[in-house]
């Protein structure tokens, strides 16, 4: 054993808010544990303190029940024995957005600081693996430690470290630098035992005696230094009062170790004075991607994949619709920026990110509330997006424009991406109105709407400049609504609604086009033609061609570069006998697909906007797994060992799939509908792309990483699932596939010599998994589901293609809002700013609440330097370099400003703070050239 040694045990308790009990029962274990610390704390000076498991939540949820302990809380706080943050919850980072990873470090920073204190740790105990932008954004908040469970050593599923030579581990130590693709580089500290390796101590001599000299051992054998770690807790793991007696016990049987109750900030201090030479540096993501492959927990990725649709939703509509929108309210209007409200969603929709939340590996009644809780978030975003949309809009000098006129309909659309967009929106109008307080009574009001003539015949949408724009119009008929007066009671109304589905061209960056619905005999009947055409088996654009096959599949050509993609969107179904956190396909198993099988395909809608085909499939696939799995659930047969097969019973699976074109888009969207009634099975979509590459690319945090199609060597799992945000691409550097999702974070480049790519759509089992039989029937995901995914061909990789914005705008959506005839400062179509590179993707544009600043965020896809050109279309103050934090850091003299350039590294997050003028605003129309 090494000399001069030193235990450093550092007590907490790894809280997962809900898991394998509902969130209040837990809840209920927290209040229990956090009486009992306080009064530990209070009773015992040799606790010296516990690391409340770096969220801060857990202070809010504690003081829910017990509101008159927040003095004595706060009192152990601020005097550094009850350690907090930094994050507001311990998320899953793969199944988070990159500003969804910021906004739980930032608040939970926001929280902290009504202490004072905070602890500086990247802590990840238990997250499903590490984002590669890690270390770089911990360097942005001053972090220069980071602490993990999972990623780099072999460790299995049972939190088990394998037994392996060190030469096949990323790095022969428990302690070594890691380093994000940027360049930044923080201290990582692998859990190489588990946070539970210095749990219960015993005070009993002989106890202790084994108990140490198996422990001192297991952490000799990964530390790099003298310094010796110890967690001294688990999962829900309640305080270990006598924890002085037990370690005045092991300072007698082991004289020359040094025992100390410690924290992260003695244990590291102590470290970073022995760094040994050979520390190795590991780089980018830690996924174990140099294990079995069977311990990864990517699977969780597919684990009830309606919750991740609402949360993509929920997240995008946070940081694409009402952060940007209230900071556009706010810059034309004076709104105030609803910062509290704000907070108050994004707390909500972060309360669904603990890993064994949003990973879908909970019991049943906790995706259960999982559900409300996005409604709820939703529901606050979708408010202020509303109002944020009133606020621009009413600032529109709509009355300027001619060709218009004052019975005219205006309707804004909003596109609040970071690149000019095109695309079909579809809009509700409300073509005629009447109060009940006109009278006589809401009937005969319904009835009085629906006798009108909206001479819909007549009627022509009418872009600012007067161009037809050719547009569908369906009469609606009449509803019920109602105002919400700032100034006076509710005002119920009946209206005549009408619908109007168009593209629109060339929506600027962050900003706005305004249309009118306009009923006019006098206007021509046809707008200008359009690029979009019916083919014999399909259609095609300017850019595309889509070829429709008998199965159902379909054949992608790029115009451009003549390349063809065939055999796509083909359902492939086979047999799962793991769980919410492992996928398992049946020994001998052979897949089903629909390659081959008659499909029904029909053209549903052919306008000048868009064409649509409806594809559907009359399958059936096995009913179940056979009767043999439920014992080996019940006996806790290894996920692994389980020898069940699929049924023989037959379940129908009726796919209805839709493949649109629209008239300017570079691909493909599709959606596909089907009532899952089948158990224990695995649902994908192929996208066989033909191309030679070893390599592929994976939106994912703050970074289009680069992955290896073919495991390491000691990958023996026959699957080599992975996680995605908005997109895969595969490109073998001429040609390239996107494939773009909204919700489904699970993918696979299959080694078919093909290199297909394979979308999960749905995954359905029926246990937890894990350290014991839990039950989740409603795991098997039964019922009505719609996916989401767009296929873009495309020269070139997906970064220099521009196919990652594409893929971005499709997770995004229009926004729009009626207006009406009035005058405003704001000409018809507007940006706030304009901003050039290539490479980078604009991922925030918000306010700072300690500055009220405009924070705008970007970051490099390119492995090299992008040139970032900025320009606002409003009065500055000043300009700030700023970070994750939202600091203010480096001014930037205003007379450099105006033509803002400037170079970002490669793979670099960059923030800059803008304070603007307060109520003032130039306005260009038609936006501002570089």
């Amino acid at each position: 054993m090494m000399t001069g040694k030193t235990a450093h045990l550092i007590s907490h308790s790894h809280w997962d808010r809900e898991w394998y009990m509902p969130y209040e029962y837990h809840h209920v274990l927290l209040t229990e544990l956090m009486n009992e610390l306080l009064d530990t704390l209070d009773k015992d000076e040799r606790y010296r303190s516990f690391h409340l498991d770096g969220q801060t939540i857990i202070i809010d949820d504690y003081l829910q029940v017990h509101p008159e302990k927040r003095e004595t809380l706060e009192k152990f706080i601020r005097e550094g024995r009850i350690i907090i943050g930094p994050w507001y919850v311990l998320q899953d980072e793969f199944l988070t957005s990159s500003e969804a990873n910021v906004r739980n470090l930032l608040i939970g920073h926001q929280d902290a600081a009504h202490y004072g204190v905070i602890s500086k740790l990247g802590y990840f105990p238990d997250s499903f693996g590490n984002m590669g932008q890690a270390p770089q954004m911990l360097k942005q908040a001053d972090i220069d430690t980071a602490v993990f469970g999972r990623g780099v050593k072999p460790t299995g599923f049972d939190n088990m470290v394998g037994e392996s030579t060190s030469t096949s581990y990323e790095s022969p130590y428990s302690e070594m630098f890691w380093t994000s693709p940027d360049g930044s580089t923080v201290i990582g500290l692998l859990l190489a035992n588990w946070y539970s390796n210095g749990n219960e101590v015993p005070v009993d001599p002989e106890e202790a005696k084994t108990y140490w000299n198996k422990r001192l051992g297991d952490a000799e054998k990964y530390a790099s230094t003298s310094e010796l770690l110890f967690m001294n807790g688990c999962d829900h793991q309640p305080v270990q009062k006598n924890l002085g007696d037990a370690l005045e016990t092991a300072k007698l049987l082991f004289p020359d170790v040094q025992f100390v109750h410690s924290n992260f900030e003695q244990y590291l201090d102590a470290l970073k004075q022995k760094v040994p030479a050979d520390w190795i540096t590991v780089n980018g993501e830690l996924r174990s991607q140099h294990t079995d492959g069977w311990g990864t927990l990517v699977n969780t990725a597919s684990a009830r994949v309606y919750l991740k649709q609402l949360n993509q939703l929920g997240q995008t509509l946070l940081e694409k619709g009402a952060e940007p929108l209230a900071t556009l309210a706010h810059l034309v209007s004076g709104r105030p920026y609803p910062h509290q409200l704000l907070t108050y969603a994004w707390k909500i929709l972060m309360q669904n990110h603990p890993h064994d939340s949003i990973c879908g590996c909970s019991v049943d009644e906790v995706h259960r509330e999982m559900v409300g809780r996005f409604d709820k978030s939703r529901q606050v975003t979708e408010t202020i997006i509303e109002e944020s949309l009133k606020a621009v809009a009413g600032q529109i000098e709509t009355s300027a424009v001619k060709a218009w006129g004052e019975t005219a309909i205006p309707v804004v659309i909003f596109n609040m991406t970071g690149w000019e967009r095109s695309g079909v929106v579809c809009v509700e109008l409300i073509a005629a109105k009447r109060y009940f307080k006109e009278g006589p009574n809401p009937t005969a009001i319904f009835e009085q709407l629906e006798q009108l003539d909206l001479q819909l015949d007549s009627g022509r949408l009418l872009d600012d400049s007067g161009q037809i724009i050719a547009a569908k119009v369906e009469d609606l008929g009449s509803h019920f609504g109602y105002d919400l007066p700032k100034d006076e009671f509710r005002k119920p109304y009946m209206a005549r609604k009408i619908r109007l589905t168009f593209e629109v061209g060339q929506v600027p960056a962050l900003g706005f086009k305004t249309f009118a619905w306009k009923i006019s005999s006098s206007l021509p009947v046809q707008p200008a033609a359009s690029s979009l055409t019916v083919t014999e088996t399909g259609m095609a654009n300017a850019f595309i061609a889509v070829h429709i096959n008998e199965d159902g599949s379909y054949n992608v050509t790029d115009k451009h570069s003549g390349t063809t993609f065939e055999g796509l969107g083909v359902y492939e179904d086979c047999g799962d006998l793991g769980n919410e956190y492992v996928f398992r396909q049946p020994d001998n198993d052979v897949s089903l697909t629909t390659r081959g099988m008659p499909a029904q395909i029909s053209r549903v809608e052919d306008e000048p906007y868009r064409i649509t085909y409806e594809i559907v499939h009359e399958w059936e696939i096995p009913a179940a797994a056979d009767a043999s799995f439920d014992e080996e659930k019940r006996k806790m047969v290894s996920f692994r060992k389980r020898k069940a097969a699929r049924a023989t019973e037959q379940s129908p699976l009726r796919m209805v799939t839709r493949v649109s074109l629209e008239a300017s888009a570079k691909g493909i969207q599709v959606s596909a509908t089907f009532n899952n009634q089948a158990k224990d099975h695995r649902l994908r979509v192929l996208f066989p792309t033909g191309l030679t590459a070893a390599t592929h690319l994976a939106d994912s945090v703050f970074e289009a990483t680069e992955r290896d199609i073919h495991p390491a060597p000691d990958w023996i799992n026959p699957s080599n699932a992975q996680h995605q945000h908005a997109f895969v691409s595969v490109s073998d550097s001429k040609h390239g596939l996107t494939v773009a999702n909204k919700g489904l974070n699970e993918y696979e480049v299959l080694r078919d010599g093909m290199n297909t790519i394979a979308v999960t759509l749905l995954r359905s089992v029926s246990e937890l998994g894990d350290w014991g039989v839990f039950p989740t029937p409603e795991a098997q995901c039964l019922g009505e589901h719609t996916v989401e995914f767009a296929i873009y061909p495309h020269e070139g990789d997906a970064i220099e293609s521009l196919a990652f914005a594409w893929a971005y705008q499709f997770q995004t959506p229009w926004f729009n809002i009626q207006t009406d005839w009035h005058n405003g400062s704001l000409p018809a179509t507007y940006q706030p700013l304009k901003w050039q590179g290539e490479s980078l993707a604009l991922s925030a544009f918000k306010m700072s609440q300690q500055h009220e600043d405009i924070v705008l965020r970007w970051y490099n896809l390119a492995h090299k330097s992008e040139e970032l050109k900025l320009e606002t279309n409003f009065p500055l103050e000043c300009l700030y370099s700023s970070d994750i934090l939202e600091r203010q850091q480096q001014r930037i003299e205003l007379a450099e400003v105006d033509k803002l350039h400037t170079t970002v590294g490669k793979a670099q997050i960059i923030t800059y703070a803008l304070s603007p003028v307060q109520q003032s605003i130039k306005m260009i129309s038609g936006g501002i050239p570089l």
